[in-house]
């Protein structure tokens, strides 16, 4: 006997940091900018009256994802928002709050070709981060057996989950170059069997229909602070 879950990862809309390119970490993160709560809006108007029942709302604790599920909640039901530290995007250390461009000339960290990098000192590399991506998701999977669960994460999470979940080598996650848009929905059902691994089956990935006539955002500067 089987029980699946369903796991809709939802990148939060774009941020002001996105817009004033900086990193996006816990001092630089000011939430979302106008066009990225029109972005959600978007989507939650698609979802309101849909008959799509959510049984767990749940955003990392980074404010433009935070944001993204607040703005979500009235479409699902007025869900309260359960914050996890573990889903924020990579945590980029002393380099928090610096703008893009003095980033690459104080530390300037090539972490496309070398994934055990930090990002700077005190931040995570790409490695440690997929490591907690497979964890913290893995951990919701099996704590909210049965329901589905919308998640207001980062570009980070949302594509770190496919490199997790698909059985991607490290040493790819570079030449997949994956960009999720923001408010971009990617969909998970997870079915648990006694005695066997979850199996992760991909239904959908970056579904962007409700953007249709708004800007689809920024792209993060890599390594993705999304």
């Amino acid at each position: 006997m089987s029980t699946a879950t369903r796991l809709l990862l939802v990148r939060h809309g774009e941020s002001q940091a996105q817009v004033d390119r900086v990193v996006g970490g816990p001092t630089g993160c000011t939430g979302l900018s106008d066009l990225g709560r029109r972005q959600v809006a978007a989507l939650a108007e698609r979802w309101r009256g849909s008959g799509m029942e959510v049984d767990h709302l749940v955003s990392s604790t980074l404010p433009r994802a935070v944001e993204t599920a607040e703005l979500l909640a009235p479409a699902l039901g007025n869900l309260a928002v359960a914050q996890d530290a573990e889903l924020v995007e990579l945590e980029p250390g002393e380099c928090d709050g610096l703008s893009w461009d003095d980033y690459q000339v104080r530390y300037g960290v090539d972490m496309r070709s070398d994934p055990y990098a930090e990002l700077s000192p005190g931040g995570e590399s790409v490695a440690g981060f997929l490591l907690r991506v497979g964890r913290s998701l893995h951990r919701i999977a099996v704590d909210h057996a049965g329901a589905t669960v919308v998640i207001a994460c980062h570009g980070g999470i949302v594509d770190g989950s496919l490199t997790c979940f698909l059985g991607l080598p490290l040493q790819r996650v570079a030449d997949l170059d994956l960009r999720s848009t923001n408010s971009g929905v990617t969909e998970w059902l997870v079915e648990a069997e006694k005695g066997r691994p979850l199996h992760w089956a991909l239904r959908r990935y970056n579904d962007i229909a409700h953007l249709e006539g708004l800007e689809a955002g920024r792209s993060p500067d890599p390594p993705s602070i999304g």
